[in-house]
C-alpha cells in the first residue's frame, strides 16, 4: 500500500509539473536581467563547487550566488543598451518625421505661390488683349451678344469662339471651341 502512495504522489506531481499546457495565459519571455542571473547562477555555482574542493556544497553556493549577481548586472546593463537604442531610433523617426511635414508644407507653399503668380500674368495679359468697357463686356466681344446700347443680349449661339486653344491649364484645352457650361 505504501508504494501505491508513492506512486500516486508521483504521478500527480508530474501531471502538475508538466501539464501546464491547459493554463489560459500565455507564458511572459524572460527578461534579460532574469536570464543572465539564471545562466550566471549555474556557471558560478559549478566554478564554485570546482574551485573549492574541500567543501564543494559551500563552494557551489558561494559561486552560485557570485554568478547570480554579475549575471544580473550584465542582463541590465544589455537591457539598458536596448532601451537607449529604441529611444535613440524613435527620435530619429520623429525628427525625420517633421522634417518631412515641414519639406511637404515649403512644397505646397511654393506651389501655391506658383499658382497665383501663373493666374496673376493670364489675368494680366487677358486684360492687355481684351480691354473692359464701362458695361463689363471686353470691348471684342461678339456683336451679337451686345446690343446697340450696349447692353448685354441673349444669344442662340451654341458655341463660342476658344480663345485658350492649346492652354493645358484651361478647360477643353484641345477643342477649338468651348463647351457651354451649363
Amino acid at each position: 500500500m505504501k508504494k501505491l502512495s508513492y506512486i500516486t504522489t508521483l504521478i500527480l506531481l508530474l501531471t502538475l509539473t508538466f501539464g501546464s499546457s491547459a493554463q489560459a495565459q500565455e507564458r511572459k519571455p524572460w527578461s534579460p536581467q532574469a536570464k543572465g542571473a539564471v545562466i550566471g547562477g549555474v556557471g558560478g555555482a559549478a566554478a564554485g563547487a570546482i574551485i573549492n574542493k574541500r567543501n564543494r556544497p559551500v563552494g557551489g553556493v558561494v559561486g552560485g550566488v557570485a554568478g547570480a549577481g554579475v549575471g544580473y548586472a550584465i542582463g541590465k546593463r544589455t537591457d539598458n543598451r536596448r532601451k537607449e537604442a529604441a529611444r535613440v531610433a524613435a527620435a530619429n523617426r520623429a525628427a525625420a518625421n517633421r522634417a518631412a511635414a515641414s519639406r511637404a508644407e515649403h512644397t505646397a507653399l511654393a506651389r501655391r505661390v506658383e499658382t497665383a503668380e501663373k493666374k496673376a500674368t493670364v489675368a494680366k495679359t487677358q486684360q492687355q488683349q481684351y480691354p473692359m468697357m464701362a458695361n463689363g463686356f471686353a470691348a471684342t466681344a461678339p456683336m451679337m451678344l451686345v446690343g446697340t446700347d450696349g447692353a448685354p443680349m441673349a444669344s442662340n449661339a451654341a458655341y463660342l469662339p476658344n480663345d485658350s486653344y492649346g492652354d493645358r491649364n484651361t478647360p477643353y484645352p484641345s477643342s477649338e471651341v468651348r463647351r457651354k457650361s451649363w
